[in-house]
């Protein structure tokens, strides 16, 4: 398999050398983890007490993250990267919200993106959090099979809904929508609502994805019970692949709930979860779309080493590789110089309601050191290799 991914210079090529050197000043302060602590208590400190720094977040950690404050002001981010055929999934990335009124108007926004997208062939995919659409605890109490008080039961009845209207513009528009997974105490109601969605819109592709996160030693064997009651009921399936969000939380709760530890043992057992996970789909790709979410090289090279010897074209509609705004470019762009399907996901909405999505970004990546490390040497090397062609 061809290497391709040191290639800084097609990498990089849309960052000038100011956003290289804010990008390798946000990356360092991100590899001291108690800087990211004091720095996250800090900014939601001053959000909170309503202090005049939106200007100075927006222009740093935000710009570098972050598409913009609404659909329209992503559009320069999503033309920019449309010019090196990397596409954009626009993620409305205001999160913890809790009253009825919030999650209506984020069923709005998320409707709002389907009609930008509808008109823009640069965003091929929408996503939303269920969380973002009706409150934590209802998915939880459903997940556990906790008898729901009545205004509860409508409170579900009213999150079914927002999702069956999301889903039914999606397929109206043939736009897919990539859900997203969230804590294990509260997935199962989220797949099993999610699953109705494929049932119902899945029928000729799949349009309603969900996410699996491999992190859990028990998601192969999820897809594998769920692929063959969608052969049985006639449905494609959508799977966003990833590694996973909440490792840390979902190993402490685990301890002290006395229950067994829905998270692999290593990320060695990890990352092998993954690509197992991986060369299952691959090799049932006529019932499986795939969306694989994921900064690592190895199983980016895996997958085109999958798709060259199932003789599927590098730009099947079926299989795309997906990273995030800010991150791991050097996978992107070099992919979509070579024909890939590629697409970042591009978060937005306003600085404040967006602050705890960078917040838990920046915590994630300081846990990940691997991750900022090779974010540093891409930019160093890129940096070197201008100097010398200047």
């Amino acid at each position: 398999m061809k290497q391709i991914f040191d290639n800084t210079e097609i990498a990089l090529a849309l960052k000038s050398n100011y956003e290289i050197d804010r990008a390798q000043l946000l990356f360092k302060m991100i590899t001291r983890d108690r800087l990211v602590k004091i720095g996250s208590t800090v900014a939601k400190f001053v959000l909170k007490a309503n202090l005049p720094v939106e200007k100075l977040i927006r222009i740093t950690v935000f710009n570098h993250f972050c598409g913009g404050i609404s659909e329209e002001d992503c559009t320069n981010t999503v033309n920019k990267l449309f010019s090196k055929k990397v596409y954009a999934v626009l993620d409305y990335s205001a999160e913890g919200k809790e009253e009825e009124v919030q999650f209506g108007a984020v069923q709005n926004k998320i409707l709002n993106t389907l009609e930008y997208a509808k008109s823009n062939s640069c965003v091929p995919f929408v996503v939303f959090k269920p969380t973002g659409l009706g409150r934590f605890k209802i998915f939880q109490k459903q997940t556990e099979n906790i008898l729901l008080t009545t205004l509860e039961k409508q409170e579900w009845e009213t999150i079914v809904k927002r999702f069956d209207t999301i889903c039914a513009r999606a397929s109206a528009y043939n736009i897919p929508v990539l859900i997203d997974a969230e804590e294990s105490w509260m997935q199962d109601a989220a797949d099993n609502l999610i699953e109705k969605m494929m049932e119902k819109y899945n029928k000729q592709r799949a349009i309603v994805f969900n996410t699996l996160q491999v992190y859990r030693w028990d998601r192969l064997i999820y897809l594998k019970e769920l692929h063959e009651r969608a052969k049985q009921c006639g449905f494609k399936i959508g799977m966003k692949l990833v590694r996973g969000a909440y490792m840390e939380k979902e190993r402490k709760r685990a301890q002290e709930n006395g229950y067994k530890d829905p998270i692999c043992i290593n990320k060695i057992a990890t990352d092998n979860l993954y690509n197992d996970t991986l060369k299952y789909m691959v090799e049932n790709v006529n019932d499986i779309e795939i969306f694989a979410g994921t900064h690592n090289e190895e199983s980016s090279y895996l997958l085109m080493s999958l798709l060259e010897k199932n003789n599927i074209a590098t730009n099947d509609h079926r299989i795309w590789f997906g990273q995030l705004f800010g991150m791991s470019d050097h996978i992107s762009f070099n992919l979509s110089n070579d024909n890939y399907n590629v697409a970042k996901y591009l978060p937005y909405g306003p600085v404040k309601d967006v602050m705890p999505y960078l917040i838990r970004r920046a915590e994630e990546n300081s846990s990940v050191a691997g991750q900022t490390t090779r974010e540093l040497y891409i930019l160093k090397k890129e940096k070197e290799r201008r100097k010398l062609k200047s």
